[in-house]
């Protein structure tokens, strides 16, 4: 079938790398792996493997900073107040019959910090305006909750960028 089976690396398993530069450490150490260069990857593609998953670390890292940023900066308007903590549904009994999928500030951070809920900007956008359109979906319009959704709704208008196609009302 053409396959080549190797055994398995010894549990010392420890390729000499003397001569090789910090940088090239991790694609040199995969090279030594046996089958790994006779299955054709070089060392050019080894690092730009490495590499990657440092760019999407970083990308990763930068984009969870720039959610965390719109929370708090969501969290420090004056109008946000109903939003950052959980409905208590002790003080509200009938909300989870109305409202079926509830979203807080609090939650949203929490996501954030704890890793990959959020993959763009927009996802995160799409948990904010659930959130507006909850609480006007729960409050009537005279309510002073509904005020505060329609000024969140305003301003999320001004920390998100329009995407093409796409109106922010």
């Amino acid at each position: 079938s053409g396959k080549v089976v190797y055994p398995p690396l010894p549990p010392n398993f420890a390729p000499n790398m003397d001569g090789v530069s910090r940088s090239n450490e991790a694609a040199s150490r995969a090279l030594a792996i046996p089958g790994v260069a006779e299955a054709g990857w070089t060392l050019a593609d080894l690092m730009s493997s490495t590499g990657g998953v440092k760019d999407s670390d970083r990308q990763k890292t930068q984009l969870k900073s720039e959610l965390l940023q719109l929370v708090q900066k969501t969290s420090e308007q004056q109008f946000s107040w109903p939003f950052r903590e959980p409905v208590d549904e002790n003080e509200v009994p009938d909300y989870r019959e109305v409202v079926k999928e509830p979203i807080d500030l609090s939650t949203m951070e929490r996501r954030i910090r704890k890793g990959d809920h959020y993959k763009s900007k927009h996802m995160l956008y799409s948990d904010m305006m659930r959130m507006v359109n909850n609480c006007k979906l729960y409050n009537g319009e005279a309510s002073t909750y509904h005020e505060c959704a329609v000024n969140l709704e305003k301003y999320l208008a001004t920390i998100f960028p329009k995407r093409k196609g796409e109106a922010n009302e």
